[in-house]
């Protein structure tokens, strides 16, 4: 499962710095990382794994994007080179950061397209489950989204609207993100349904819950309805919202979202669909960031 949280351990990078065991490697002045023989067989592990799970479940736009990006399966892919294609495509580029930036950081970015990833893999310890998104999520789970038009003007869009918003505004556009980028379903007239969200795409786990599970919620996506409902970081998602096609993105991004966040605000959060998180002990208080 790879999932996180907006204020405590949000999806985007947003985090406190200190909560982090992992460091961002260094770029060369050609902006290339010196990966380790290690890294290059976490990241080969890690595509081939994810690549037969995704197999009939990921939207054809993000398989599109995949032969585009012609990403390594042997060593971990360099930035210089999935910039040379974001650029062509859609005028986008992946800005190597620290393993976590605050959200100022971030929507400055976004609202300049520039997707920031941190320069790490996770290690052999975090293979299935990791806190802060890593290279393998940010590179393989949405540079290929990246490609498409109205994903990319989406995501745009929304770096520029939480760049000006409130800190209590970015925490219902956040919703939407969530259930948007990281986990957006697609299911069209005849029910066909296909996965676009990166955080779904680079889970073997939620993979298989989000597309098979008879106990996950599906529903069509509604801009002020998806901003009403909680989620939680550290279970399979309860709710997945669909979109009929990736152009539906492109016309949420011309409504006036923030008009729609200050409508949600007033009617309030929905009922969750997940239990309260247990309460941590102070045992476990005291050593968690052991």
């Amino acid at each position: 499962m790879f999932t996180r949280d907006f204020y405590a351990r949000q999806r985007h990078k947003a985090v406190n710095v200190k909560q982090s065991k992992y460091e961002s490697k260094p770029v060369d002045e050609l902006g290339r990382v010196a990966w380790s023989a290690q890294e290059n067989d976490v990241w080969r592990q890690l595509v081939t794994r994810q690549l037969a799970c995704i197999k009939d479940k990921a939207c054809q736009e993000y398989l599109d994007g995949l032969r585009m990006l012609d990403l390594p399966h042997d060593t971990v892919p360099q930035i210089p080179d999935v910039n040379a294609v974001l650029m062509r495509e859609t005028g986008w580029q992946v800005a190597p950061v620290p393993a976590l930036i605050d959200f100022d950081q971030f929507f400055a970015l976004l609202a300049d397209k520039k997707f920031p990833a941190a320069t790490f893999l996770r290690t052999k310890d975090d293979f299935d489950y990791l806190q802060e998104p890593d290279y393998f999520h940010e590179i393989f789970g949405h540079c290929a989204m990246l490609t498409h038009p109205a994903f990319a003007e989406f995501t745009h869009m929304y770096g520029q609207l939480g760049k000006k918003a409130t800190p209590k505004e970015r925490v219902y556009l956040a919703r939407l993100y969530w259930f948007t980028v990281e986990f957006g379903l697609l299911s069209d007239s005849q029910g066909n349904r296909s996965i676009y969200g990166g955080g779904i795409l680079s889970s073997p786990a939620e993979t298989e819950y989000a597309f098979n599970s008879d106990k996950a919620v599906r529903k069509p996506l509604e801009v002020i309805d998806v901003m009403r409902t909680p989620y939680r970081i550290d279970i399979m998602q309860p709710i997945y919202f669909t979109i009929e096609s990736i152009d539906d993105l492109f016309a949420i991004s011309q409504r006036d979202l923030i008009a729609d966040v200050h409508q949600a605000m007033e009617l309030g959060l929905h009922a969750p669909l997940f239990p309260p998180k247990p309460k941590k002990t102070e045992q476990q208080k005291e050593t968690q960031h052991v």
